[in-house]
């Protein structure tokens, strides 16, 4: 193989899962038609759009004539990576980069840290394909929703005071002074300790009676536990009683519906029952945050944090890895006993990412994972920008408009339009021109600038 030029044009996998639009109505989809020069299938879903070298959907390169995966291009041109990479990582893109569309609430899951991905890759690697961690970052390209992390512990308070169909799953009792216990406490400490101002917890056979006390809710690591408990019991639920108690809760909300508005949180509770009938994880929506995200902002998901894809399109980055453990709002296999286990119950509302500018064109999300980096640009008509080096490699997509970019050890110009992926290697400067009369609009992934620091 001759000796790469320091830009590659790239061709790309796309996912077809079942909870992407359905054809044109898909921006992955267009996407893929540009990409690849195919038809779309018109009658099928299309999700996700993967750039990168995983294994599932490997990237390809044009190379004399062939294409070949860019895994097997990076192995023949390991300098493309710079010095540092392949010391850390080997002849591969520590990170894969996705577009996602999503017309249907994606499963609660959860990316295990490195120690239990290498476990469960072990014990199941039918199920849990990479030993290898998956943080992960979204970029919101349209409005974005989605669930991710847990509400606070005074939230939680309010759901169990409130929603009689959750306290029935989890085994609560109410009297006038409050809330009473959790049938099986197996996941609390087993010692009574008192609050000053939360809930007093009484030992029972089981483990732990926890009961309000009247002025405050529970705190610090007691939160967590009793969390971890309550939220273990109800993705425990038999399948009976869950979908009466679902029942119960969609003819309760349908009824108020017609004296009172309804919440954001239970308008979508309704929504997730129409798309998952009897499904656990309608109501354990209850104890997440609900986020929505305006175009240019991200957030960012840690190791053995819960989450749950509603509805949108988003920018995707994360470590090269495909593993997901679910529990809810999925046909697919469920694994509710690690899920469980594994959360870390941090609680409250998730950071927000909306870039740092590096220029006026320019904003960068710098997550706390040293994987990856994600920057957006967009110029208007006639407008430039130039890409300094990196000591990593980048790969860029077109995701509307048209650029002409000039490297400067090669002569003449490259012209990339919507669709259109390519891979940057390590040292290599580019200076990127909007070539048309619409707004230029890409995005570029990298290995996070805190490595090599």
């Amino acid at each position: 193989m001759a000796k790469s030029k320091p830009i590659a044009t790239l061709r790309c996998a796309v996912k077809n899962y079942e909870w992407g639009p359905i054809g044109e109505g898909s921006h992955v989809a267009r996407l893929a038609e540009r990409n690849s020069g195919e038809d779309l299938d018109l009658a099928r879903p299309y999700a996700e759009f993967w750039m990168g070298t995983h294994p599932s959907g490997p990237s390809y390169v044009a190379a004399d004539g062939d294409a070949v995966s860019l895994k097997d291009w990076i192995r023949a041109n390991p300098a493309v990576l710079g010095d540092k990479v392949p010391d850390k990582w080997g002849p591969d893109l520590p990170f894969l980069f996705k577009v996602l569309s999503v017309a249907k609430a994606l499963s609660i899951q959860a990316h295990p840290d490195k120690k239990l991905a290498e476990l469960l890759h072990k014990s199941r690697p039918d199920i849990y394909k990479d030993a290898n961690h998956k943080p992960e970052m979204a970029v919101a390209i349209t409005e974005f929703k989605a669930l991710c992390g847990f509400v606070t512990a005074e939230e939680v308070k309010d759901v169990l005071a409130t929603i009689p169909e959750v306290r029935e799953l989890i085994g609560i009792e109410e009297n006038g002074s409050g809330l009473i216990g959790v049938k099986d406490y197996h996941s609390c400490r087993s010692n009574p300790t008192e609050n000053g101002n939360g809930f007093a917890n009484k030992a029972n056979g089981n483990g732990l009676s926890i009961e309000e006390n009247g002025n405050g809710a529970v705190v610090g690591e007691e939160s967590k536990t009793y969390l971890k408990s309550i939220f273990t019991t109800l993705m425990s639920a038999s399948q009976d009683a869950v979908s009466n108690a679902i029942q119960k809760l969609k003819s309760r909300l349908n009824d108020e519906n017609k004296i009172r508005s309804l919440t954001e949180k239970e308008q979508l509770i309704l929504m997730l029952e129409q798309q998952y009938p009897g499904d656990v994880g309608v109501v354990s929506a209850f104890f997440f945050n609900y986020v929505k995200l305006c175009p240019g902002e991200a957030l960012y998901i840690g190791a053995n944090e819960p989450h749950a894809y509603i509805y949108g399109e988003c920018i995707e980055c994360m470590a090269t890895s495909d593993n997901v453990v679910r529990a809810g709002l999925t046909p697919k296999f469920r694994d509710v006993p690690a899920l469980c286990s594994m959360l870390t119950y941090k609680q409250g509302f998730p950071e927000i990412l909306r870039g740092v500018p590096l220029n006026k064109n320019v904003y960068r999300y710098t997550p706390p994972f040293e994987e990856f980096e994600v920057d957006r640009c967009s110029l208007l008509p006639d407008e430039a920008v130039t890409f300094s080096p990196v000591p990593g490699p980048s790969i860029f997509l077109v995701l509307s408009g048209t650029a002409s970019i000039k490297i400067d050890s090669l002569n003449g110009l490259e012209t990339f339009s919507e669709g259109d992926v390519f891979f940057l290697s390590a040292h290599t400067e580019a200076n990127i021109t909007n070539a048309a009369a619409a707004m230029l609009v890409l995005f570029r992934a990298g290995v996070n600038e805190r490595f090599f620091d």
